[in-house]
């Protein structure tokens, strides 16, 4: 799990994601409860973005990129994901706890499919 955890971690911060995409289906496929994945997923996000935030604002040179920018961290755009964020937590929560383990399951691998198509077509 170490390693698991060590290799999200690392994709996450590359591609610029939480992790949930991967750590839901690991922690789902080790036998968690897919409303429990989703929690655990989402708390290892914030340390995952805290992390990789941190890494991406002090490694950049000066002045790659414009006004209000720490680093390759912009500013007003991570303000404002992070806003969003905590405005739809609690949405997503309580869409997580109406939702059977198998619908749980189903509308995740939707997202994910979706994603993948997005990636696939360029955007």
């Amino acid at each position: 799990m170490l390693a698991a955890g060590g290799l999200i971690g690392a994709v996450s911060s590359v591609v610029g994601i939480g992790g949930g995409s991967m750590t839901v289906p690991l922690l789902v496929w080790r036998g968690v409860v897919p409303v429990r994945a989703v929690g655990t997923s989402s708390a290892c996000g914030v340390a995952i973005g805290l992390a990789s935030a941190a890494g991406y604002a002090l490694h950049a040179p000066a002045g790659a990129l414009p006004e209000h920018a720490i680093g390759y961290v912009y500013l007003p755009a991570a303000i404002g994901i992070a806003l969003a964020s905590v405005l739809a937590a609690p949405w997503g929560t309580r869409l997580a706890h109406r939702l059977a383990g198998p619908q749980l399951k189903q509308v995740f691998a939707i997202f994910l499919a979706l994603v993948g198509l997005s990636l696939l077509l360029g955007g």
